[in-house]
Formats: structure tokens, sequence, C-alpha cells
């Protein structure tokens, strides 16, 4: 058995998120200054938890119904 490594890292950087969630930063700030999507500051990185991508994904797919 090797090593365990989890396939989604639990922070993501803005880049990374806003690749993730597939649009612009601008967009990805706009969300964040709406506190549509959480994040977290660690020194002077702000990161985005993984688990507030998926919350804002069910939340527009529960709008969207």
């Amino acid at each position: 058995m090797g090593t365990s490594q989890e396939a989604t890292p639990k922070l993501l950087t803005l880049k990374e998120a806003s690749a993730a969630l597939r649009v612009s930063q601008w967009t990805l700030f706009n969300l964040i200054n709406r506190r549509q999507l959480d994040t977290i500051k660690i020194g002077r990185r702000r990161l985005v938890p993984a688990a507030s991508i998926t919350k804002l994904i069910d939340e527009l797919r529960e709008e969207a119904l």
C-alpha cells in the first residue's frame, strides 16, 4: 500500500477555486464578496475550503429547481 493522498485538496487557492468552478477570478471575487462562498485566511493567503465549493454548487442546484 502506498501513501494515502486525497484526490482533491481540502483547501484551494483562489486560482484553483475559480478553475474548479470554471468561472473567472472576477466572478469568484464577486461570490466571495456576496458571501456566497466562504474563505479562510492563513497568514496572508486567502484559501477556499473544498467543502465551501460543494456547498455553493448544492445551493445553486437547489435554486435552479
